[in-house]
């Protein structure tokens, strides 16, 4: 991960559930099998590893015994 979120996630949804995501397969192979993979995204200040604090929209995958995984920046929001 090129940054680190530094503060609470808010407005949190849910965009895929289970077969509804692309990589549900790639998913379940690394991290295991989980009744509910769901693919969510929220707001989130982010610090970069240049130091630079940025609020962003992140996306990342979560499962029930698994939880979040594979965070990502889908675009600078400020």
């Amino acid at each position: 991960m090129d940054f680190e979120i530094i503060s609470q996630i808010t407005a949190v949804e849910t965009i895929a559930v289970n077969n509804g995501i692309r990589e549900i397969a790639r998913l379940r192979k690394i991290y295991g099998q989980s009744r509910w993979w769901r693919k969510r995204k929220g707001i989130a200040t982010v610090r970069f590893k240049d130091g630079m604090v940025k609020v962003a929209e992140i996306h990342w995958y979560e499962a029930t015994g698994i939880g979040k995984q594979e965070f990502k920046i889908k675009y600078i929001v400020g």
